[in-house]
């Protein structure tokens, strides 16, 4: 009786028919060395940022392929007749009857530490006139992503030191935390302000710039490097105006650069910057390349290509070394659009997402997330003990002032129960507030948002909420570093701690109280 094959694994399989192949190929190149020939292809046709290459026969799909004159191509489509090449470099070096040649090896980067404070392109190729980068290793650009059996839960919080993401909108270790909204509504700042918040964390932050001007990305490097954190950085550059094939693969090499750290069991940091521009050069080179367009024009597998890569994003069991893959995206809106296509498929890959809002930007609130609009799914099971017994409501209680908020500004006469709700409410607002390039430790924040949601700036004017939480902080940070300390390892808070904290910045809040009730009295 004829016994079933045990089915191989998908990657068994991939190993198998890659040694059957590798084989046939020398055999055949042995017994008939006039092979050999068909081995070098002729450009068919250039065009902008593409070609047509006949006469490779055994190529396969996502081979490096090299140009004469030292250009690199990506295969990208296997047709009957020809195949379609990806250029990595300008076309107007590339003409008709140009030779190409096979690499037979996939499109690699160079990882490890001798990445670490550089600028590169996709290619690994240095951008900042340092001299070339030494590096051990290559890691090819598509890998395939952990299996489930090797992840770990999520468990250990990120801190972005912004308020307002940490307490109502956490992030953990290995979390994909989509950020999106309108143009120049603050993205890149939020990503920016979680990277240099890590300095002192031994996470290794990748932010890789796809499709951005080149005065956009300079002013990214100069404010790390200003804050100190570029030796422990990676920044990764496609700009616009380079080649779409280098901006499709950008982020793919990033990641690739980062999973190496993941697997000597640190934690990774990767901003993507942004998978919108990455959608419009995918589109790009399939369009040239006659790959049929789907919904909105963007071709079919545009889901496939973001969720292949969003999904490298892990923490891996104790026994595979623990490291974390942590990836913030940033993609764009339109007029606040959150269901067009490139969002709509974002938001359903990602675990959760922070909304940016145009309308709080132009009214001064910044960070201008719109809590409403924004969630985390897996975060806040990471979330420090602390936060939860200061902030547990705060996200209901805020949503609840907003809409009365809205709704006040009928001029309805309110009650006083209606008014002590919004002057809270104000308060709260003043207190998420924040600026750029100032992230504050987790009991720093602890210690603002206690003291609002505790009342203790009921009586304060609201136009000094900002001056009044710089002089509690010094406070909290001079009279109670013991409480610090623990909050920041992750202790729990009781109502004896909760007193030392709103005991100690009395002192602080009293003459402001009085000021305020000397203008009332007056």
């Amino acid at each position: 009786m004829n016994q079933e094959s045990t089915p191989l694994k998908s990657q068994e399989l991939k190993t198998f028919l890659d040694d059957t192949f590798d084989t046939m190929d020398k055999v055949l190149e042995e017994q008939n060395p006039e092979l050999r020939q068909y081995e070098i292809g002729t450009v068919q046709f250039v065009g902008r940022d593409i070609a047509r290459v006949s006469g490779l026969p055994h190529i396969r799909a996502e081979e490096l392929v090299r140009f004469s004159g030292n250009y690199m191509g990506l295969v990208f489509n296997i047709d009957p007749k020809e195949i379609g090449v990806i250029l990595m470099d300008p076309s107007e070096n590339i003409q008709v009857g140009t030779e190409v040649q096979r690499t037979k090896r996939v499109l690699d980067v160079p990882v490890g530490e001798g990445l670490l404070g550089r600028v590169v392109d996709p290619l690994g190729r240095p951008l900042d006139g340092l001299g070339e980068v030494n590096t051990a290793m290559r890691l090819p650009v598509e890998r395939p992503a952990p299996a489930v059996m090797d992840r770990a839960p999520v468990t250990v919080p990120l801190q972005t030191g912004i308020k307002v993401i940490d307490a109502l909108i956490p992030v953990g270790r290995g979390q994909r935390e989509l950020i999106l909204g309108d143009r120049m509504t603050g993205k890149t700042a939020i990503a920016v302000d979680t990277i240099i918040n890590q300095k002192e964390t031994g996470i290794i932050s990748i932010y890789c710039a796809t499709g951005k001007k080149s005065a956009d990305v300079a002013k990214v490097i100069a404010e790390l490097r200003d804050h100190g954190v570029m030796k422990s950085c990676i920044v990764v550059v496609a700009t616009g105006e380079d080649t779409p094939g280098l901006q499709y693969i950008a982020p793919y090499a990033a990641t690739s650069m980062g999973e190496y750290f993941v697997e000597q069991g640190r934690d990774v940091l990767i901003v993507y910057d942004d998978l919108t521009s990455h959608a419009r050069a995918y589109r790009e080179v399939s369009l040239l390349l006659r790959r049929p367009p789907g919904r909105e024009a963007f071709p079919g597998d545009i889901f496939y290509i973001h969720s292949r890569l969003l999904e490298r994003s892990t923490h891996m069991r104790p026994e595979l070394g623990g490291g974390s893959l942590t990836s913030l995206p940033i993609t764009e809106t339109e007029a606040q659009d959150m269901s067009s296509y490139i969002p709509t498929n974002l938001i359903s890959i990602t675990d959760g997402q922070i909304y940016l809002s145009p309308v709080l930007f132009s009214k001064g609130i910044l960070p201008a997330v719109d809590v409403g609009k924004s969630v985390s799914r897996v975060g806040g099971k990471t979330q420090l003990p602390a936060y939860r017994s200061v902030a547990g409501d705060l996200r209901l209680s805020y949503s609840q002032f907003e809409e009365l908020e809205s709704f006040s500004r009928f001029g309805t006469r309110l009650d006083d129960a209606t008014r002590r709700t919004l002057e809270r409410g104000w308060r709260v607002r003043e207190i998420l507030k924040q600026g750029q390039f100032k992230p504050l430790r987790a009991s720093e924040q602890i210690a603002s948002l206690l003291s609002v949601t505790a009342g203790a700036l009921d009586l304060v004017p609201t136009e000094k909420i900002r001056e009044v939480e710089e002089r509690l902080l010094e406070t909290v940070n001079e009279q109670l570093p013991e409480l610090c300390t623990r909050i920041e390892e992750g202790k729990k808070m009781d109502m004896a701690d909760h007193n030392s904290i709103l005991n100690k910045i009395k002192p602080t809040i009293a003459p402001f109280e009085e000021l305020e009730e000397a203008n009332a009295n007056n």
